[in-house]
C-alpha cells in the first residue's frame, strides 16, 4: 500500500515533528489559514451588516440616473473576493506548502 503524505511509515511522527522544515510548513499554512479565514469572515459579515443595518445606504444609486444600486456592485465583491483569497490559497499551497512537502519527503527518504 502506498502512502502519499508525509507521515509515511517510513518515518516516526515524532520524527517528523521535530522537523524544523516540518514545523515551518505547519506554522506557515495555520497563519496563511487563519489570515485568510479571519478577512473572508470580516468581508461577508461585513456585507451582511450593511444589509441589517444600513440598507439606505445600499439603495442607494450608483450614479445619478442610475437604476442599479451601490448593494449590487458590493455584493458581486464580496464574491470576488472569496474568489481570489481562494486563489491566493491555491497559488500559495500549490508552490511553497508542495515545496516544503518535497523536501520533507526527499529527507525521509520517499
Amino acid at each position: 500500500m502506498a502512502y502519499n503524505t508525509p507521515l509515511d511509515r517510513t518515518t516516526s511522527s515524532s520524527t517528523l515533528a521535530e522537523n524544523p522544515k516540518f514545523q515551518m510548513l505547519t506554522r506557515e499554512r495555520a497563519r496563511l489559514g487563519w489570515t485568510l479565514s479571519i478577512a473572508i469572515l470580516i468581508i461577508f459579515f461585513g456585507f451582511i451588516l450593511l444589509v441589517a443595518f444600513a440598507p439606505a445606504f445600499l439603495a442607494k444609486p450608483v450614479a445619478a440616473g442610475w437604476t442599479m444600486t451601490i448593494g449590487i456592485p458590493m455584493g458581486i465583491g464580496v464574491i470576488l473576493s472569496g474568489i481570489a483569497l481562494t486563489a491566493l490559497y491555491v497559488r500559495r499551497a500549490n508552490g511553497r506548502f508542495d515545496q516544503l512537502t518535497n523536501e520533507l519527503r526527499r529527507e525521509a527518504g520517499q
